[in-house]
């Protein structure tokens, strides 16, 4: 059976490039709207490592970096344990329009799930997504 195998977001954002830009890369930004806490080595092959409140924490492996323009990151299946190799590969793409922005963000490799994993991952992430990308805003319009 087939399932869908990748998450897409746009949003038109107020904000020019790059301010969106730091919200996505540094520890300030992913720190607060996609994490209550960041670290990032930013270069390919290095790593975001974001901790919740709530004890939970995600390692992100950056795997493209076109300042301001491509960020990219492979990170852990929702539902896998850490230690599975398979990952899903996230990119945000930053269009200038205007003095604002158009985000697109694009998580794909949910294919390399079976059904049932999958029955956790994708609408886990999709939902996942929705909260974050709205945290996003609210992280970029509270920004003085």
């Amino acid at each position: 059976m087939a399932f869908p195998d990748r998450i897409e977001r746009r949003l038109d954002l107020t904000q020019p490039p790059e301010r969106v830009w730091a919200a996505l890369t540094t520890a300030e930004g992913l720190g607060t709207w996609f994490g209550n806490k960041a670290q990032v080595d930013l270069r390919v092959g290095g790593q975001a490592k974001l901790a919740w409140d709530s004890g939970d924490t995600a390692t992100l492996t950056i795997e493209r970096l076109e300042p301001p323009r491509v960020f990219a990151y492979t990170w852990p299946i929702y539902g896998l344990p850490e230690s599975d190799p398979r990952r899903t590969y996230v990119e945000f793409t930053l269009e200038p329009v205007g003095a604002g922005t158009t985000l697109t963000m694009v998580e794909t490799g949910f294919g390399q799930t079976s059904e049932a994993e999958h029955q956790v991952a994708w609408p886990g992430n999709n939902t996942g997504w929705t909260n974050e990308l709205g945290e996003l805003v609210a992280y970029l319009d509270g920004q003085a």
